[in-house]
């Protein structure tokens, strides 16, 4: 394993424990790396209850990921309405959705290719 995949493995984790913490639903990994021409190797996807919970996922997220990797995301965009916010950590792309958005462009549909894995959460 190289010192970039260990680093992306620790990301995921760090990004699914900032989700976790302020729980976002239905988190689901989708693993592009054997897929041509993607932009990244990862798509972390969840989803909150309100543009408020999305807007706390965001946050807690890059606050998570800072403090334990000192990792700043590369961009963000969607912060506005708060619908669907992209995180862009270059590797790992995180989409935070409201679940009506989420369920209206299905990314997991349209990257049907991918290998995906669901996170069982505790809440």
């Amino acid at each position: 394993m190289t010192k970039k995949e260990i680093n992306t493995d620790q990301l995921i984790t760090e990004i699914i424990k900032g989700i976790e913490n302020v729980k976002g639903n239905d988190i689901t990994i989708l693993d592009l790396r054997d897929i041509e021409n993607t932009v990244c190797n990862y798509f972390i996807i969840c989803n909150g209850s309100s543009n408020t919970q999305v807007n706390a996922i965001v946050s807690s997220v890059q606050k998570t990921v800072s403090k334990a990797l000192q990792d700043k995301p590369w961009h963000v965009e969607g912060s506005e309405n708060a619908e669907w916010i992209l995180i862009d950590y270059v590797n790992v792309v995180v989409h935070v959705f409201q679940k009506h958005i989420r369920e209206y462009y299905d990314i997991e549909g349209l990257w049907g290719d991918a290998k995906i894995t669901s996170i069982q959460t505790n809440h």
